[in-house]
């Protein structure tokens, strides 16, 4: 067991929203079941506490789960509480964020409390992409509770004592806990893409959740979401063409005081996913981290980007992307879904409205770049470092590839490859000839990024796109 601080599911409400915020709704509901005894019982608040608050003066709804009123298992009127409070969520257009601790189905219960959990998969079903859903896993969220955060928007873990399952790993074949703990917390950040991020008690998964709300607008026609910005909007940054292979630092040093919230860091780490803020205003980043392996589009990568971007554009956030890609992974376990997964990425992009910003920082290759928010896919304004390289393949092969009957002879002429190499990159892979067909906007100086993009958001502030009339896409 770890000694961390826990709280009870009303501190854990307390230390989220601001100080004496907290109105509770449905205090006095208790369960309505008398089978198998529970009449015996006492359920206060049927194992949930519900209500609204605020978290920096902006309305919340919340939900807490309370394990020590029959384990904060889900029955008929704790359901019913947690609906009511997605109700309240959507007529009022504010997030909505669940603190899960729960037993999972109420057996007493049964087929009601089965029906239960139905009516919250709905709720959660019909508000995403109209407010945001948080979720905050605590204790155990199990079978039919692990669908919860799954359903949700972001999801976080306690380190030690939080457990995400949909079986537990004793009811896996060959397997058992002290063998592979499936439901730990470390295993799912790393295994699942459900969790974006595994903090180390209760107050860091809470503190997390406050800073992530403000980076989020209050529901999809929400447009207020506006910091103050103090940073220097002209604070030019030198020597950031040197940081190509990491994104990480240079999302860093172009956000506004130079903070970027990273999620899903441990899942798919050749790419990056999270959010800074560029002149007060909250812009959503995917980058290919090449440090990582992110010279290389992988099927991991490609989904935790096209799902980020899809939440992205439902909630009217500008999206930014770094490419530095020189095509995709080759293995045979990645040959089983890459295309499925890279196409997803590329629709996501290409049907998102909100505005689009693509830098090449390094190589853009192949499709693999043209997955990335590139130009043809209707990127609004693309950039390019002048180092950058754009084209079908790197040189260097491609150069191998037109000078192959060269390159059998004995004693082939080093300087007449070297030449074509240096010619071929000048006329079709440098940043300037992609500019010159019109693939690239401008090129500009590393150190002059952040004044750079932020003018780019700035004139899109306004943009308006239709799409053909559909439904909804089948990708």
């Amino acid at each position: 067991m770890s000694n961390k601080l826990t709280l009870s599911a009303s501190d854990r409400i307390a230390s989220l929203l601001d100080d004496s915020s907290f109105v509770e709704v449905g205090a006095y509901v208790t369960a309505r079941s008398t089978d198998f005894n529970t009449q015996d019982h006492e359920t206060p608040a049927d194992g949930v506490v519900t209500g609204y608050g605020t978290i920096d003066g902006r309305l919340v709804y919340v939900y807490s789960q309370n394990t020590d009123v029959l384990g904060g298992s889900v029955g008929e009127m704790h359901a019913a509480k947690i609906e009511r409070i997605y109700d309240m969520a959507l007529k009022m257009g504010a997030p909505v964020i669940g603190l899960v601790d729960c037993a999972g189905l109420r057996l007493q219960e049964a087929t009601d409390s089965l029906n239960a959990f139905g009516k919250i998969y709905l709720k959660q079903s019909m508000a995403s992409g109209v407010v945001p859903q948080i979720t905050g896993i605590f204790g155990v969220c199990g079978g039919g509770s692990a669908i919860i955060p799954a359903l949700s928007d972001v999801t976080f873990m306690v380190r030690d004592n939080a457990k995400l399952f949909v079986n537990s790993p004793n009811a896996l074949d060959n397997n058992y806990t002290e063998k592979l703990d499936t439901a730990s917390a470390s295993y799912q950040e790393q295994n699942n893409a459900l969790v974006d991020e595994v903090l180390e008690d209760d107050l860091a998964v809470l503190g997390r959740i406050r800073q992530i709300i403000t980076f989020l607008p209050s529901n999809n026609e929400d447009d207020s979401n506006l910091a103050e910005c103090v940073d220097d909007l002209n604070r030019e940054i030198p020597n950031l063409e040197g940081l190509a292979e990491d994104a990480r630092a240079v999302l860093t040093h172009i956000a506004d005081d130079n903070v970027f919230v990273e999620l899903k860091k441990e899942y798919a780490k050749d790419m990056l996913i999270g959010f800074i803020r560029l002149n007060g205003n909250t812009i959503g980043c995917v980058a290919n981290q090449g440090k990582d392996g992110g010279e290389v589009l992988s099927t991991k990568g490609a989904y935790i980007a096209a799902e980020f971007v899809q939440f992205l554009d439902a909630f009217q956030i500008p999206v930014l992307t770094l490419t530095n890609v020189k095509g995709f992974k080759a293995t045979v376990a990645e040959e089983a879904g890459i295309a499925k997964a890279v196409a997803k990425l590329t629709y996501a992009f290409a049907n998102a409205t909100v505005p689009r910003v693509n830098l090449v920082m390094g190589n853009a290759m192949g499709s693999a770049y043209l997955a990335m928010n590139s130009k043809a896919t209707g990127t609004d304004i693309e950039y390019a470092w002048p180092t950058a390289k754009i084209g079908t393949m790197d040189p260097d092969q491609a150069v191998k590839i037109i000078y192959a009957d060269e390159l059998t002879k004995d004693g082939y002429d080093k300087e007449k490859i070297a030449a074509a190499k240096a010619d071929y990159t000048r006329k079709m892979s440098s940043a300037e000839a992609s500019a010159k067909r019109g693939y690239v906007d401008d090129i500009i100086e590393g150190a002059a990024t952040r004044k750079r993009l932020i003018a780019a958001f700035e004139m899109l502030y306004t943009k308006r796109e239709d799409r053909p009339f559909k439904k909804h896409g089948a990708v």
